[in-house]
């Protein structure tokens, strides 16, 4: 199936669901879905198409959320524009940490932007007189359309589900771009890509601020829903279930990050309610990320929304029937650099050097 008649069929979907379904249970985890699929969607952009790894998107995520609950409620700025200066000062965050962060390669990398995250987090606990601390900020107000707040969670499903088809028409539309083109290029090999002209550190910071802008909108769209922010839901714990996400759905995959965050947030109230029937279940939820990631990474790290394809042997015909072969190597992807971590915390060898 074409991507277009997919995002066609999701919109349907979503409609009907819409329409049918007036739960607010059901609306309040599918507002959820489309919330993470959005950060999910930028992060698999950054990870799929520029194979770059990132363990701090949960800071942009909350960077968007305390720029509009700080401008609306204390300078009184319109919601809608508090999300485009929260999108905007996000991006500019971004840019100017990606500049030299993304020199870093690998493992640094992931540990850089694994530092940004913290710093931020703590930015959000400490600076009490801007951020009010751990207590958080109250009474953001709801956005509103043409007058009508969108106070409930059936108004509120109506604006999530067409943002983040948007946003999945332009990242699909920045896949097939000649940017797109460069990022595959990259992500398969950077040397290469390089040296077929593609500009490495324009590509990577490029895609890396947008994947922080679809960030920051998500976190305006979870302070108005909630009208109620704390640094909490902004911290490690987030970047890590957001990466498993998009290596659960699939990073190669326009459609993964969105299937991941399905699944995850299903599976988050599934938790949540066993481990109010059940207390020892509390405390779980992480273990439980931390094995479906181990899971995939080792029989499926394609991902669910990767097609079942058989292995198509990318050995050179040998000159003769019979003749031994030598293996094509493959490009790394991050899903097998997270893998390919020791376990004791030590240095990886070098290639070609025994440890």
């Amino acid at each position: 199936m074409s991507r277009g008649w997919g995002l066609v069929l999701f919109a349907v979907a979503a409609l009907a669901f819409g329409l049918l379904v007036r739960g607010p249970y059901y609306l309040n985890i599918a507002v959820f879905i489309c919330i993470h699929g959005l950060v999910a969607l930028g992060l698999g952009l950054l990870m799929g198409g520029a194979g770059q790894i990132s363990l701090g998107h949960a800071g942009f995520y909350g960077l968007g959320a305390y720029a509009s609950a700080i401008l609306t409620t204390r300078w009184g700025v319109n919601p809608w524009l508090a999300m485009g200066l929260g999108a905007l000062a996000t991006g500019l965050v971004a840019a100017l940490v990606g500049m030299p962060t993304l020199r870093l390669r690998g493992h640094y990398l992931a540990m850089g932007t694994l530092g940004l995250g913290a710093i931020i987090q703590i930015v959000f606990n400490q600076a009490d007189q801007i951020t009010e601390g751990p207590s958080g900020i109250t009474a953001i107000p709801y956005l509103s359309i043409a007058g009508l707040p969108l106070s409930t969670d059936h108004r509120f499903f109506f604006l999530v589900w067409p943002l983040l088809l948007g946003a999945m028409l332009l990242g699909g539309n920045l896949l097939d771009s000649r940017l797109g083109r460069a990022l595959r290029a990259l992500g398969e090999n950077e040397g290469a890509a390089a040296a077929a002209g593609v500009d490495v550190p324009r590509a990577k910071l490029a895609v890396f601020v947008l994947s922080a802008v679809f960030a920051s909108v998500a976190g305006s769209l979870y302070a108005h829903y909630l009208t109620y922010v704390s640094p909490s839901p902004f911290g490690f714990a987030f970047s890590i279930q957001l990466l498993v996400m998009v290596i659960l759905g699939g990073e190669k995959s326009l459609w993964g990050p969105l299937v991941g965050a399905g699944v995850l947030t299903v599976l988050h109230q599934v938790l949540a309610g066993a481990a109010h029937q059940f207390p020892f279940f509390d405390g779980l939820e992480t273990v439980a990320y931390g094995v479906i990631l181990v899971l995939f990474l080792i029989f499926r790290p394609q991902g669910l929304a990767a097609p079942l394809r058989k292995p198509v042997s990318t050995s050179p015909p040998g000159p003769f029937p019979g003749a031994e072969r030598e293996p094509v190597p493959q490009a790394s992807s991050p899903a097998a650099e997270i893998a390919a971590l020791p376990s004791d915390g030590s240095e990886p060898a070098a290639p070609g050097v025994k440890p």
